[in-house]
């Protein structure tokens, strides 16, 4: 990750601008477009995360953080971004009052870390060697939103810098990490009255576990280690499914747990 930006390292004039409508967009909850405020390459769209999260005071230094991968659909670009604490929830959830312009939902699995990490660790592991910091997993539940009028349409690095879209987080009983074939997992979502949506193996990788390396050293990458307790979540099994105000959800992957959130 990048380090935070100080005042001995002033912001590009992209990057001032991106961060000033995205946290008008968060304070009055309204949406802002995101081609009045394009950003130039994938640096500049961290650097406005990181800014975001400074000026909104979501982030204590040392404390356990939620993380997000997002693996891109194709080349299996992956991406990352650190989520503010207030919408993380435990399951049930209940979000009937929260300020989402979209819901879209997203089923997947979180891998919470059962030690310290740091920086040369992280730069030394084998992904193979990665899932031995794990120490328990979930079922988790992400919502997708945006803070952008083009919303899931905007460009690329805005909704990298939009918290590759994020709204909110819905983590369900924790249970011991272990070994699986996760070729052969089930995956079964449920919104409102729909059918429900019903996966097997159906991550984008095949092992959401092949991207713990690659959150570690984004995650390190400022020289701050990873404390034991930070949580990650590794991206959808059933791509998005569109939700409603008023729809209760349900994330169930058999052998693992479910979640459930009422919006």
């Amino acid at each position: 990750m990048a380090a935070l930006l100080t005042d001995a390292r002033p912001a590009s004039d992209a990057v001032s601008a991106a961060v000033n409508a995205l946290v008008r967009a968060r304070q009055s909850h309204r949406c802002t477009p995101a081609a009045e405020v394009p950003l130039p390459d994938a640096e500049a769209a961290y650097a406005v995360q990181e800014q975001v999260a400074h000026t909104l005071r979501w982030l204590v230094a040392g404390e356990p953080g939620t993380w997000k991968i997002g693996v891109a659909s194709g080349a299996l670009r992956r991406t990352h971004a650190r989520l503010p604490p207030a919408g993380v929830w435990r399951s049930p959830a209940h979000a009937a009052d929260w300020p989402f312009n979209l819901r879209g939902i997203e089923a997947e699995i979180a891998f919470r870390l059962g030690r310290e990490i740091t920086p040369r660790e992280a730069m030394a592991l084998e992904v193979r060697d990665a899932a031995a910091f794990i120490d328990a997993m979930c079922v988790s539940i992400e919502i997708a939103d945006s803070r952008w009028t083009e919303g899931l349409k905007a460009p690329a690095l805005n909704v990298l810098a939009d918290l590759q879209s994020h709204g909110a987080l819905v983590l369900g009983d924790w249970v011991p990490f272990a070994p699986r074939d996760w070729t052969t997992q089930a995956c079964r979502v449920a919104v409102g009255p729909r059918p429900p949506v019903e996966r097997r193996g159906s991550h984008a990788l095949g092992d959401p576990t092949q991207l713990l390396v690659d959150w570690m050293r984004h995650a390190t990458h400022s020289g701050q280690a990873l404390p034991a307790g930070c949580v990650v979540t590794t991206g959808s099994w059933v791509g998005i499914v569109d939700a409603m105000r008023g729809d209760r959800v349900d994330a169930e992957f058999p052998g693992i747990g479910a979640a459930s959130v009422q919006l």
